[in-house]
């Protein structure tokens, strides 16, 4: 990794993992969490924090999660009928292959469509550019009870922009506090927002596209535009690293999710939801009419 500059470094946010009493992680959440002094490269792409099991009991594990999830979101929407704001906001970032596609179908899957809104940020348009950069972000933002998903985010700006000099240093230097004012105002109106960053090694990327190479029925996936992507491997990871310092606040976290196993990344991003969610305990709205007369008039009725 590219050494970092004095700049880079200053007012960097706290982002080493937590842990919980002695070195245990207590949570996924607390596994995970981007704390003070944390650096990418020291970071095993295989490791899988906050789980010990393998391959299977992982599999198990996650098939088990899907009914809690159900019923936390269906409260979460269900609050919003009753006046509630709140909402929870995903952000799933990561290299070409770091399977944000798979974390889409597996954990957004196990939820009720109609309360997820997922966005998928591709090069900005001809109309997106005519406004500041967090314009398509902002309007993309979950309504109250929804569960709205990135797949990549504001941070392309502070990434490929960086990593490709699309605009000038001194424009997206001062684009990471704006995104910290930004996500502050977003969680301060009621949204928790969940950022994840998927961490893939050179080495399973190179085998992941590989394999869409040497088969046919995966050729659809492949785009020869990650090629040259990664090509710039070392400088996407620079980019990382100083997002991730600088961005890493109280109000907005980044999750660092070891993504070689794809199992592991599947029940980790799920349980980052469940927890975040269990963390907001949504409440069943109370009835805005007369329950019991309502009762006695559906017994009387034929």
């Amino acid at each position: 990794m590219a050494k970092k500059s004095a700049k880079d470094k200053k007012n960097t946010k706290d982002v080493k993992a937590t842990k919980g009493k002695g070195d245990t992680p207590s949570s996924f959440t607390e596994a995970l969490r981007a704390g003070h002094g944390f650096e990418l490269v020291d970071l095993d792409p295989r490791a899988t924090p906050g789980f010990d099991g393998d391959k299977a009991a992982g599999e198990e594990a996650l098939a088990g999660l899907g009914d809690q999830l159900a019923e936390l979101q269906e409260r979460l929407f269900a609050e919003s009928k009753g006046g509630g704001k709140r909402s929870i906001l995903l952000v799933v970032q990561g290299m070409d292959t770091s399977g944000k596609g798979g974390i889409l179908r597996h954990v957004v899957g196990a939820l009720d469509p109609q309360g997820v809104h997922i966005t998928s940020f591709k090069a900005p348009s001809a109309e997106e550019l005519k406004h500041p950069f967090l314009w398509r972000i902002r309007n993309a933002l979950p309504t109250p009870g929804q569960i709205g998903v990135f797949d990549r985010s504001q941070y392309e700006d502070v990434l490929i922009v960086r990593v490709h000099d699309l605009v000038p240093p001194s424009q997206w230097s001062r684009r990471y506090a704006q995104i910290n004012a930004f996500e502050k105002k977003v969680v301060e109106s009621g949204t928790t927002v969940i950022k994840v960053m998927l961490h893939i090694s050179s080495e399973e990327q190179k085998a992941r596209l590989t394999e869409r190479l040497d088969r046919p029925d995966k050729h659809w996936k492949f785009n020869p535009g990650d090629l040259d992507e990664r090509a710039h491997w070392a400088a996407y990871q620079e980019a990382y690293q100083v997002a991730i310092e600088k961005c890493s606040t109280p109000a907005a976290p980044w999750f660092v999710v070891p993504a070689d196993r794809k199992w592991y990344a599947r029940l980790a991003v799920t349980n980052l939801v469940l927890e975040h969610l269990k963390a907001l305990d949504p409440q069943w709205p109370k009835a805005t009419f007369d329950v019991e007369a309502e009762q006695k008039r559906l017994a009387e009725s034929p």
